[in-house]
């Protein structure tokens, strides 16, 4: 083989390496364009997913109501309220526990407190 034929052989090569390159390049750019609209389409995809869940779903029917959760919180609160009373003005007091209860017994701190001369 001449030196001729071979450079040609080289040039072929070149050519061809570059026309592979470019293929490459044009994949990778493809690929690249897909991925784009891969994630755009799980995105949308998630989209639709949600607002079939949300379109599923059935309003919820509680049974044990907002309403009656608020009065029994209320009455609880203040039977704990009665209860602290009764405990502190008979037990740590050295009262009867019932005389909590009486009008009489507030009337009587209240003149303690405000003091009336």
């Amino acid at each position: 083989m001449s030196t001729n034929q071979s450079e040609q052989q080289s040039r072929k090569a070149l050519k061809e390496e570059k026309r592979a390159g470019k293929k490459h390049a044009a994949s990778l750019k493809a690929e690249k364009t897909n991925s784009v609209t891969d994630k755009q389409s799980r995105k949308q995809h998630k989209t639709k997913q949600k607002e079939e869940k949300r379109k599923n779903i059935r309003p919820r029917r509680r049974i044990f109501p907002i309403w009656l959760r608020i009065i029994v919180v209320s009455i609880i609160a203040a039977a704990a309220l009665v209860a602290g009373l009764m405990i502190g003005y008979g037990i740590l007091g050295d009262g009867v526990p019932t005389d909590a209860l009486k009008k009489e017994t507030w009337q009587h701190i209240k003149d303690i407190i405000t003091k009336v001369e």
